[in-house]
């Protein structure tokens, strides 16, 4: 079952008579990316969140926001310096008077560092801790399930794409053989269109060899039955565990190489219309292979 890297997860807890809100969601990346917003109360603890993201949600680029809720109207988790708040304030004024200012002092002083800050008579328990943690682990359960049924879309897509190029490839075989018989029969014209003395001192064994040469050259059997093979492990892989999403990149780009081969071999405006549907699909595939983990 395939999972994606865009996922998204939410969980609530209350922490010393405060609401958290506990946040995640990501984007696909080559590595783990771990952006980290967490309330000052938690900032102790930023290794263990890490440590914990890092383990569970394995790759991606993963914005994680711990923050207490801003419609939480408690008052007891953080506090106003209320004497430097006075002296900002005042300085604030005499700056704006002196150069004849009109600006709104009080947002300005709210605004410089220190001046609102956590109540430092707040510390993380232990049972804060725990309590925390099942928060994050709910987000991240979430967060999981989410990509699960993303990564169910992106399979059914997969499926669909990959029987198309199917389709494709079984509407070459007919089209190969009328492609042999008419380079066969070409050749032949081009060859009685030469004069008969040349004509007459041509080796016909070793035309008939060179013309088998030319035609194994163009033989496109191997180049479909890889291709073929290719199809169904990408198939087999979309149902292993979690994680095959840069192995799906790499089978795709095999089956890329057969295609392009079948394309320059073909020397036939219809298989070379088929060949460019090919490509069209595949590329769909790459680009959303991007998005498995």
């Amino acid at each position: 079952m395939l999972m994606s890297m865009t996922g998204y997860g939410k969980a609530e807890c209350q922490i010393q008579n405060k609401k958290y809100i506990v946040e995640i969601r990501s984007l696909n990346s080559k590595q783990m990316d771990i952006n980290l917003r967490l309330a000052p109360l938690f900032r102790e603890k930023e290794l263990d969140i890490r440590t914990i993201l890092t383990q569970q949600l394995e790759r991606g680029k993963v914005d994680c926001s711990i923050m207490p809720d801003n419609n939480d109207t408690d008052t007891t988790a953080a506090y106003i310096n209320v004497p430097l708040l006075d002296a900002y304030v005042k300085q604030l004024q005499d700056f704006a008077t002196q150069h004849q200012l009109d600006s709104d002092i009080l947002a300005i002083a709210m605004r410089i560092p220190d001046v609102t800050r956590p109540n430092e008579n707040s510390q993380l328990s232990d049972n804060d801790w725990l309590t925390l943690k099942d928060a994050l682990q709910n987000a991240i359960s979430q967060f999981n399930n989410f990509r699960r049924q993303e990564g169910q879309a992106l399979q059914n897509m997969f499926t669909e794409k990959l029987n198309d190029i199917s389709e494709l490839l079984s509407q070459v075989e007919p089209l190969e053989k009328e492609r042999i018989s008419k380079i066969r029969t070409r050749l032949e014209d081009n060859l009685r269109l030469l004069s008969q003395e040349t004509q007459q001192a041509t080796d016909r064994n070793r035309l008939e060899q060179e013309m088998i040469y030319y035609l194994e050259k163009l033989d496109i059997t191997e180049e479909k039955v890889r291709l073929a093979n290719h199809i169904r492990y990408f198939f087999q892989t979309m149902q292993e565990e979690t994680g095959v999403g840069k192995k799906l990149g790499f089978v795709a780009q095999e089956m890329g190489r057969e295609i392009n081969t079948l394309g320059s071999k073909s020397n036939n405006s219809e298989m070379q219309i088929i060949v460019v549907k090919m490509k069209d699909i595949l590329e769909q595939i790459k680009e959303q292979i991007l998005n498995v983990l």
